[in-house]
C-alpha cells in the first residue's frame, strides 16, 4: 500500500506536491530577502534596538556570563537591568556564532550567523502555513497559502537579515499551532506539536499569551464537543504543553527566582497556570470522554474556574497590562512614542495612512469566517480560525504589535476563499462579477496593498515616494548623514576609558554593542531607574543635574541634539541641561571632546567637583 502511495505521489503534478512546493517557495523567499536587503547594507545587525541588544546579550553569554544570569550588567543603574528575554533564543544564535567561528574571524562569524538565523526561520514558517493550507483545502489552497506567506515575509521586517529578536520565532510558533489545530483527523501527534509550540511560545515571550490562551480554549472546547473522538488529541496536547512548560521553566528560570512572579516572562505565575490547565485537560480527557456532552462541558466549566482561581492566586497582577506600572514620565516621553505599543485609536490619529495595513486584512478574515459559520460552511474549521484571528486582532486593538499575528493567521481563511473564487471564475469565465470578486479578494488579502493605498490616499504619490526612500535599510540612511546610533557615530567613545554614559535611550543598545561602556538608558521597561535618571539629567538645570550625575557615577554625556526625545526634553524645560547644551551653554563640570565628522554626538567628559 505504501509503495502504491509513493507511485501515485510521483505521478501527481509537481505543483501539487508539498515537499517540492516548500522547497520552491523557500528558495524564492530567501532569494528575495537577500536580493532586496543585502546589496548596499552597511551593517549586519537588524535595524531594531532589540536586534542590537540581543547581540549584546548573546556576546555576554559566549563570554562566560551564566546561563541563569539574565542581568544586563552594563545597562541602567549600578545593579544592572534584569532582562525579560529568554535564553532559548540566545542558545541557537550563540551556537551559530560558535560554529562559524571555527573557520571565520569573529566579526564575519557574527555576520554569517545573523544572516543565517532569520532566513532559516522562513522555512518552518512556510512549512506550517503550507501544511495548514493543504489540510483545509488541498493543493490549490496550499499554493495560495505559500504565496501569501512569501508576500507577508518579504514585505515585513521580521525575517530581514540581522533580525534576531524573538518575534520571528513567535511567528513560526503561531503558524505551527494554527496548522496543527486545523487537522480534521485529530491526529494526536498534530496536537502534541501544538502543545509543545504553545509551551515554547510562553517561554519565549509574553506578547502571545492571549493567543496561547485561545489555543488552549479551542482544544478544550473541541474535546468537550467531540468527546471520545477527540480524547487522544486532547491528551496529547495537554501532556505536551504541561511537560513542555515544566521543562522550559526549570531550564531557564534561576532557582533563586522560582517563587518570583513576573508578567513579561516565564515565571511561576505563567508556569502554574499553564501546568494546571494542562493537567486538568488531560485528566478530563482521560476520565470523562465517554460521558455525555453536557457533562463534558460541565467538567470544562469547573476546570476553567480552577484555572481562573489559580491565576488569581498566583499572578493576579498579570491579568492587567504589564506596563501599567510604568512611571508617567516614561509613558509620556517614551512609551507614547513607541509605534508598536500604540492602540488602534492612537495609530489612526498619528498614522492614518498605515492603519489599513495593520487592521484591514485581519478584519476581512474575521468577516469571512463569520459568514462561513452563518452559512454552515465548514463551521468547525472557520470557528477555529475565527478564534485565532480574533485573539490576535484583539491584541492589535490594544497594541499595534498584535497586527502582524492577525495578518499571519488571516492567510488561512483568505487562502481558502481565494481558491474557491478562483475555481468559480475559471468555471464561468463570462461572469465578470465572479472574476471581480476573485481579483478583489486576492488584493485585499495582502496587508502591503492596504498600506500602499493608505499612504497614497493620505499623502499622495509624493508620500509614497518618500516612504519608499525612507524604507531603505537604516544603516544606509546612517551612511548618508550624521546620526547617533551607527558605529561611526559611536567610534569616538571607544577611546574614552570605560565609564557610565548618559545618552538617548535609542542609542543605548548601540553604545553597549560598540564600546565597553555602561549606559544609563535603553528602551526597555525593566530599566525604569536608568531611563528616568537620564530624563531627569536632561530636564534638570545644570546645577541640579550634578546630583543625578554623581549618584549614577556618570563619566560621559553623549549629547545628541537631533534625537527626538532630546528635543522634547529641551522643549519641556528651557532651563534644563539639554536645552543649555543645545544653546552652547556648557556648565563648568563638563569638558567638550572633539566632535567626529559625520557623528551626531557631542561628547562631554564629566568632571564633578569634590563633595
Amino acid at each position: 500500500m505504501a509503495a502504491i502511495d509513493i507511485v501515485n505521489d510521483e505521478r501527481r503534478p509537481l505543483w501539487t506536491r508539498y515537499g517540492f512546493s516548500l522547497l520552491l517557495y523557500a528558495v524564492v523567499t530567501v532569494s528575495a530577502l537577500s536580493f532586496l536587503n543585502l546589496p548596499g547594507a552597511q551593517d549586519y545587525v537588524g535595524t531594531d534596538n532589540d536586534d542590537v541588544m540581543r547581540l549584546v546579550v548573546v556576546r555576554d553569554l559566549l563570554a562566560g556570563q551564566g546561563w541563569f544570569d539574565n542581568v544586563q550588567h552594563r545597562l541602567g543603574l549600578e545593579a544592572g537591568t534584569s532582562m525579560h528575554w529568554s535564553r532559548l533564543i540566545d542558545l541557537p544564535i550563540g551556537g551559530l556564532i560558535l560554529l562559524f567561528r571555527q573557520f571565520l574571524p569573529e566579526t564575519a562569524a557574527e555576520a554569517t550567523a545573523l544572516l543565517f538565523w532569520p532566513l532559516s526561520l522562513t522555512i518552518p514558517l512556510l512549512a506550517t502555513t503550507g501544511l495548514a493550507g493543504r489540510r483545509i483545502g488541498g493543493p490549490q489552497v496550499m499554493q495560495i497559502a505559500f504565496a501569501m506567506t512569501v508576500i507577508l515575509v518579504v514585505t515585513s521586517n521580521r525575517f530581514l537579515p540581522g533580525a534576531i529578536d524573538h518575534h520571528n520565532v513567535q511567528f513560526v510558533l503561531i503558524a505551527t499551532m494554527a496548522a496543527m489545530l486545523v487537522d480534521a483527523d485529530y491526529k494526536p501527534w498534530s496536537f502534541a506539536v501544538a502543545g509543545a509550540a504553545a509551551a515554547l511560545a510562553i517561554a519565549i515571550g509574553a506578547e502571545t499569551t492571549p493567543i496561547i490562551a485561545v489555543v488552549c480554549l479551542v482544544v478544550a472546547v473541541l474535546w468537550a464537543w467531540h468527546g471520545r473522538a477527540f480524547a487522544a488529541a486532547a491528551q496529547a496536547f495537554a501532556l505536551a504543553i504541561a511537560i513542555g512548560v515544566t521543562v522550559f521553566f526549570f531550564a531557564t528560570v534561576p532557582p533563586s527566582r522560582y517563587g518570583e512572579v513576573t508578567c513579561d516572562s516565564l515565571s511561576v505565575g505563567y508556569y502554574g497556570i499553564t501546568a494546571a490547565g494542562g493537567a486538568l485537560l488531560f485528566l478530563s480527557a482521560l476520565l470523562a470522554s465517554e460521558a455525555r456532552r453536557q457533562f463534558r462541558f460541565a467538567v470544562l466549566a469547573v476546570s476553567g474556574v480552577i484555572v481562573a482561581a489559580t491565576a488569581l492566586i498566583l499572578a493576579p497582577q498579570c491579568l492587567r497590562n504589564p506596563l501599567a506600572d510604568l512611571d508617567p514620565l516614561l509613558v509620556k516621553l517614551w512609551l507614547s512614542n513607541v509605534i508598536e505599543a500604540q492602540s488602534v485609536l492612537s495609530e489612526l490619529r498619528s498614522e492614518p495612512g498605515t492603519f489599513g495595513g495593520f487592521y484591514a486584512v485581519g478584519f476581512f478574515a474575521l468577516i469571512v469566517c463569520l459568514s462561513r459559520i452563518v452559512m454552515r460552511d465548514r463551521v468547525e474549521l472557520h470557528a477555529i480560525l475565527f478564534a485565532l484571528v480574533a485573539a490576535a486582532w484583539g491584541i492589535a486593538l490594544i497594541q499595534v504589535r498584535g497586527a502582524v499575528f492577525a495578518n499571519l493567521l488571516a492567510i488561512l481563511p483568505l487562502a481558502l476563499l481565494i481558491s474557491e473564487l478562483r475555481r468559480h471564475a475559471h468555471a464561468d469565465p463570462e461572469n465578470m462579477s465572479i472574476g471581480f470578486f476573485f481579483l478583489g479578494s486576492a488584493l485585499i488579502a495582502v496587508p502591503s496593498v492596504w498600506a500602499f493605498l493608505g499612504v497614497l490616499a493620505a499623502e499622495g504619490t509624493d508620500g509614497v515616494a518618500n516612504r519608499l526612500r525612507s524604507g531603505a535599510p537604516k544603516q544606509t540612511e546612517m551612511a548618508a548623514s550624521a546620526d547617533c546610533e551607527s558605529q561611526r557615530a559611536i567610534a569616538p567613545m571607544v577611546n574614552v576609558p570605560a565609564t557610565t554614559v548618559v545618552a538617548p535611550s535609542d542609542s543605548g543598545s548601540d553604545i553597549l554593542r560598540f564600546t565597553a561602556h555602561r549606559v544609563l538608558s535603553a528602551p526597555y521597561h525593566r530599566n525604569q531607574g536608568g531611563m528616568l535618571t537620564e530624563l531627569h539629567i536632561g530636564l534638570a538645570t545644570p546645577p541640579e543635574a550634578v546630583a543625578f550625575l554623581r549618584g549614577a557615577k556618570v563619566g560621559l554625556i553623549a549629547y545628541c541634539p537631533e534625537n527626538a526625545q532630546t528635543k522634547r526634553l529641551a522643549a519641556m524645560k528651557p532651563d534644563g541641561l539639554y536645552a543649555a547644551l543645545g544653546r552652547g551653554e556648557i556648565p563648568p563640570y563638563l569638558m567638550a571632546l572633539p566632535q567626529a565628522e559625520g557623528s551626531g554626538f557631542q561628547l562631554y567628559r564629566v568632571e564633578l567637583p569634590a563633595e
